[in-house]
C-alpha cells in the first residue's frame, strides 16, 4: 500500500478508525491527488467522496439560474405548511475549487426527507477562475434570492432559513451567517450548519494557534499540500487572507454576536479541527449558542461518506 498515490501516512495510521483505514485502502489510496497534477478544469470531473449516501426520493427537484450561479431545490413530498417550508441553504465543499451542484444531490435530498425541509444548494463560482471574493457574492445572491423569490417559487417561510456547507462551504455558510445582518433589508437566519469549516485562511504548520496544522499534516485526503493548493487558487493575494469575509474568526464581535445558533462539526484528525474550534468557541464568548460536536479516530471527508 506504501506506494499507492493516496496510501495513509505512517504517522497517522495508527490513529485512524479500522473502518475508515480498510474504505480508505481500497478506493481513496489508488487516486491520484488533484493537487499533484496540472491545473486543468477536467480535475472536477473526477469522482467526489466516495461513499456517500444513494439519493433518496424528494417530492421535486427544481434549477433556478442566477446571474453567476445556479441554485437547486429540494422539495419534500407532499404539500407545504401554510406558512411556507422551512428552508436550508447549503454549499458544497471542494476548497472552492473542486465540487459542484451535483456533488450535493444524495446530502441534499436526504436532508430534506428526514427533516422536511426545503434544501437550496448554490453552485457559487469556483477558483482559479474566478477568485475570492466571487464564491462570497454568489453566497449573497443565492442567499437574497432564497429570502426573495423563495416563496413565490418554492413556499419558502422566509422567518425559517438555515445556512450550512462542508468544508469550503461550511467557510461560506458561516460568512453568510454574519453578511445577513448586513444586508438591506438584513435577513434573519435562525441556525448555521458548519461541517468541518475553514474558519482561518492564515493557519499553518507552525501549529500556532492550531496545533492540528502540525498534528494532521499527513491526514488523509486533506492534507497540508491539497490544502494550500486549495488556498492559493481561491486567495492568491496574500493580502486577502485575514478578511473576515473568508476568514470569518476575523470578524469583529459585534458582528460576530449577531450571528445566529451554531453547530459545528469537526473530526479529530483533520488539519482544519482546531480552527473549527476555536471559531465556535469565539461564537459562544459574544453568547451565540453553539454546540460542537467532534468525530474520534476520523479524517476530513467522513461526514460525506455517510453511505459507509
Amino acid at each position: 500500500m506504501a506506494d499507492l498515490p493516496q496510501a495513509i501516512h505512517p504517522d497517522i495510521l495508527p490513529r485512524l478508525d479500522p473502518e475508515y483505514v480498510a474504505f480508505h485502502n481500497i478506493h481513496i489510496a489508488p487516486r491520484v491527488p488533484p493537487h499533484t497534477l496540472p491545473w486543468d478544469p477536467a480535475i472536477r470531473n473526477h469522482p467526489a467522496v466516495p461513499g456517500g449516501s444513494p439519493i433518496v426520493k424528494v417530492g421535486s427537484v427544481r434549477d433556478f439560474t442566477l446571474e453567476t450561479c445556479k441554485l437547486r431545490g429540494f422539495t419534500p413530498e407532499g404539500g407545504a405548511p401554510t406558512e411556507g417550508w422551512p428552508v436550508l441553504v447549503y454549499f458544497h465543499g471542494g476548497g472552492w475549487t473542486l465540487g459542484s451542484i451535483d456533488t450535493q444531490n444524495a446530502f441534499a435530498a436526504r436532508q430534506c426527507k428526514d427533516n422536511q425541509c426545503l434544501v437550496v444548494c448554490v453552485d457559487y463560482r469556483l477558483a482559479p477562475e474566478n477568485p475570492y471574493p466571487a464564491a462570497v457574492e454568489d453566497a449573497v445572491a443565492a442567499l437574497e434570492w432564497v429570502y426573495n423569490k423563495g416563496p413565490s417559487e418554492l413556499h419558502v417561510n422566509v422567518q425559517k432559513i438555515a445556512v450550512g456547507g462542508s468544508s469550503s462551504g461550511g467557510n461560506l455558510a458561516a460568512i453568510i451567517a454574519l453578511k445577513a445582518s448586513q444586508l438591506t433589508p438584513p435577513i434573519p437566519i435562525l441556525f448555521q450548519l458548519l461541517v468541518v469549516p475553514v474558519t482561518d485562511n492564515t493557519a499553518s504548520t507552525s501549529g500556532d494557534p492550531y496545533p492540528s496544522w502540525r498534528e494532521c499534516q499527513h491526514t488523509p485526503w486533506l492534507n497540508v499540500g491539497r490544502m494550500m493548493w486549495f488556498r492559493h487558487n481561491y486567495l492568491p493575494n496574500e493580502e486577502d487572507w485575514n478578511k473576515w469575509d473568508n476568514s470569518p474568526i476575523f470578524a469583529p464581535d459585534d458582528l460576530l454576536a449577531k450571528a445566529p445558533a451554531a453547530w459545528v462539526g469537526v473530526t479529530e484528525l483533520d488539519i482544519l479541527r482546531d480552527e473549527g474550534i476555536a471559531y465556535a468557541e469565539k461564537l459562544k464568548s459574544v453568547g451565540v449558542p453553539v454546540e460542537i460536536q467532534q468525530y474520534e479516530g476520523a479524517p476530513h471527508p467522513i461526514m460525506a461518506m455517510d453511505g459507509t
